[in-house]
């Protein structure tokens, strides 16, 4: 989101930007037109040039012993140069110099027959150059009031020596044009300094409203649970957004009172529902021990002595159960106290698969490792170890007989990535929702504390665990930290 100062600022760059458009069209309009001007006026002197080198060459004119005619000369470029105004010529031969000279078309008061003194150098240069190369040469002298166009060509194949020139001024009129130019640049200078004089003023008033706005929400953060009043600032659109927030802040003092005791409600409810929840769980799995323990004391009581060892050891079985029921609901109540070390993995993961590897061999199930990762890491291994034997337990448990169950372990986009994967039925639609919650299990003989073990090892390492509807079997992803000291 941009500021208020930057979208000004970037107005005034724009303007900026094309007050400068401006001035270079209006530099290039005065080079064009003066361009114009000269590109004419060397048009009309090379065609004129041409012109005379043609009529010269038609009328094939003799030749006196001591050269060309000069009044043939003179009558033929009288007779083309009076059809192009203000465009006088010559004829020039090597040795000779200037044999002819005209200028009908000249303004003053009579009739100029000398070749001007300040352009000779230039016209003769001009006219050697035309007889020694046989082509057309044009030169253009820009001034500051006006551009001098000499053009010289070369007379007829038979005589090398011969050249005819031809000479114009243009733009007459661009020191006029150059005042105009001036004067449009410095109003487009006037023109950009005040209008940035201008938006500094406004973005100034803007700002120090805007500032005394953001000093009295300030003023306010002390208490997260009222918002402020408001003052009008004097600019019409601000207090539009003013009044608009000082209406909002009573519909949002009432809302967030009402919010205040759902949220209070909601919680009372939660934790009723949860007590329910949990109560009736351990209620029952805590009846099915005691019962068969009941069972089995009364039948011991009612054996034969020798009979009597079977029941008590079927006891103390029960007894083990209910001790790991309470040593789980330890578990999930009380906060874990982590003890991270670097553990070497290879021999971790090995332990892991023995600590699953005889019950997974009484169910007929492969357990075997993927280990593509690192040589050691950072955690907690005790915890993490539960966590882990509880994720193969369960997954030795719902895969079929000559199935696979898979401990993959690797290191991926900065962590310790822990996977398995069994090749079962998977998590039942049923229990997706609350998965991780205690007490959740598909099995008539589980406690469904496992999972909700592993997460909450998981969580204190700074992870999560994570499952992952994938055909076929259950997938489940335990992510940690990446962590080597």
């Amino acid at each position: 989101m941009k500021s208020l100062r930057g979208q000004l600022g970037l107005f005034w760059i724009l303007l900026f930007a094309m007050c400068v458009s401006l001035a270079v069209v209006m530099f290039t309009l005065y080079r064009n037109s003066a361009g114009a001007h000269i590109s004419t006026a060397r048009a009309a002197t090379e065609h004129t040039c041409q012109a005379i080198a043609t009529r010269y060459a038609r009328a094939s004119l003799p030749d006196t012993p001591a050269g060309p005619d000069v009044d043939l000369l003179r009558a033929l470029l009288n007779l083309v140069l009076v059809e192009a105004p203000q465009v006088e010529g010559g004829i020039w031969q090597a040795g000779a110099g200037q044999l002819a000279y005209a200028y009908p078309t000249y303004e003053g008061s009579g009739v100029k027959r000398d070749v001007p003194l300040a352009e000779q150098p230039l016209i003769i240069d001009m006219a050697a150059r035309a007889a020694r190369t046989r082509w057309l040469q044009t030169d253009v002298v820009r001034g500051s009031r006006e551009a001098l166009i000499v053009t010289a060509c070369p007379m007829r194949a038979a005589r090398q020596d011969l050249a005819v020139w031809t000479m114009t001024r243009a733009g007459g009129g661009m020191l006029d044009a150059q005042g105009s130019l001036r004067a449009g640049l410095g109003v487009l200078l006037a023109l950009v300094l005040v209008s940035g004089l201008w938006f500094v003023s406004i973005l100034q008033r803007g700002l120090r409203h805007v500032s005394a706005l953001e000093a009295q929400l300030a003023a306010a953060q002390s208490d997260a649970d009222a918002m402020p009043v408001l003052s009008p600032t004097g600019v019409r659109e601000l207090d539009r957004i003013v009044d608009g927030f000082n209406r909002y802040r009573v519909r949002f003092d009432e809302a967030h009172a009402w919010l205040r005791q759902a949220a209070q409600q909601r919680s009372r409810d939660q934790r009723l529902a949860a007590l329910g929840r949990m109560s009736g769980s351990i209620a029952h799995e805590i009846r099915n021990p005691i019962a068969t323990m009941r069972l089995k004391a009364e039948n011991a009581l009612a054996a034969t002595p020798e009979r009597q060892g079977a029941a008590l050891q079927a006891i103390v079985g029960q007894i083990d159960r209910l001790d790991g029921l309470v040593e789980s609901l330890l578990g999930l109540v009380q906060p874990l106290t982590l003890t991270p070390r670097p553990v070497p993995l290879a021999p971790w993961i090995d332990e892991r698969l023995g600590a699953v590897a005889h019950r997974a061999e009484a169910a007929g199930v492969a357990v075997v490792a993927d280990h593509g990762g690192p040589d050691a890491a950072v955690f907690d291994p005790v915890h993490l170890g539960r966590a882990v034997d509880n994720l193969l337990d369960n997954a030795v448990r719902h895969a079929p007989r000559g199935g696979q169950v898979v401990l993959g372990m690797e290191h991926a986009d900065g962590r310790l990535v822990l996977r398995v994967d069994d090749d079962g039925p998977g998590v039942p639609p049923a229990l997706l929702a609350n998965l991780f919650e205690p007490f959740n299990t598909g099995r008539a003989d589980g406690s469904g504390l496992g999972l909700a073990l592993a997460r909450e090892v998981a969580l204190a390492h700074g992870g999560d665990l994570i499952y992952t509807a994938r055909a076929p079997g259950a997938h489940f992803t335990l992510e940690l930290p990446w962590r080597t000291c």
